[in-house]
């Protein structure tokens, strides 16, 4: 099974701390904590996908509760997109871009450090996106583009200042329509919105810098209600494309793990 094993773990880290750590990584099968010494924990994480265990490697060397996590596999897990058999979601957590999860990280209100958002960027050029996450952005950009823009109109294909007028126009016909309602949310939203360009070249290209990982970061956080939730009790919708963004705590007010 696809598993890594983390050591180093504060002795105040709980299994559902863990598992919101994780859950970014894609689904989660099962995970062994264990007591290290007198103050420390250990751990075995087994994921559903080997690229989800190799997201997990690319957040060796972070600090969950005040503590440098050491991440580790006995076993190379190949970044490759796996097709799953029973999904009936467009897309999974797994078949995201490295940036778009590292920039979830940032919105949930953990902190990243640059060297592991220029690892995520890596990632995405060596083994690019999955075809399951490119053909459901295409797809939010020639549905978008038509209910705003005009038939056979697509968002990438308009300029910015045009966006910014047809953005009025799909909001009053999605709330007569109730497209979101049936949408997956943050994305649906977000190429609706006047940035709705940047977000679809962030999700489609492989070419980007850290600069646009805390931009994109920031505009999922935008899209956030204000909630007194913790960190811990939110979820990832399975395929909804984002971490909870319904259910996300405030940056402003809440205090987060950190991840440098």
């Amino acid at each position: 099974m696809p598993a890594v094993t983390v050591s180093n773990i504060s002795s105040s880290t709980t299994q559902e701390k863990l598992h919101e750590f994780f859950s970014f990584c894609g689904d989660i099968k099962s995970i062994d904590l264990r007591p290290e010494g007198d103050s420390k924990q250990s751990a075995v994480v087994t994921f559903e996908k080997p690229s989800s265990a190799g997201t997990a490697l690319m957040l060796n060397g972070g600090t969950l509760d005040g503590e440098q996590l050491h991440i580790t596999s006995d076993v190379e897990h190949h970044n490759h997109h796996e097709q799953s058999q029973h999904s009936s979601s467009p897309f999974e957590q797994s078949d995201k871009p490295r940036a778009g999860i590292a920039a979830e990280y940032l919105a949930k209100g953990y902190k990243l450090s640059d060297h592991i958002l220029q690892r995520a960027i890596e990632i995405d050029n060596k083994q690019g996106i999955s075809k399951r996450f490119l053909d459901y952005m295409r797809g939010l950009d020639t549905t978008v583009g038509q209910r705003a823009l005009g038939s056979d109109q697509t968002v990438s294909g308009k300029v910015q200042s045009t966006l910014k007028v047809a953005h009025t126009r799909a909001k009053t016909i999605d709330e007569q329509k109730g497209y979101s309602k049936v949408a997956h949310e943050y994305y649906s939203k977000a190429v609706s919105s006047p940035f709705g360009k940047s977000v679809l070249d962030f999700y489609t290209n492989t070419s980007k810098q850290v600069r646009d990982i805390h931009e994109e970061a920031r505009r999922m956080a935008d899209q956030q209600p204000a909630t007194s939730s913790s960190a811990g009790n939110a979820t990832h919708a399975s395929g909804t494309g984002a971490a909870g963004p319904d259910a996300q705590p405030s940056l402003a007010t809440e205090a987060s793990p950190t991840v440098v």
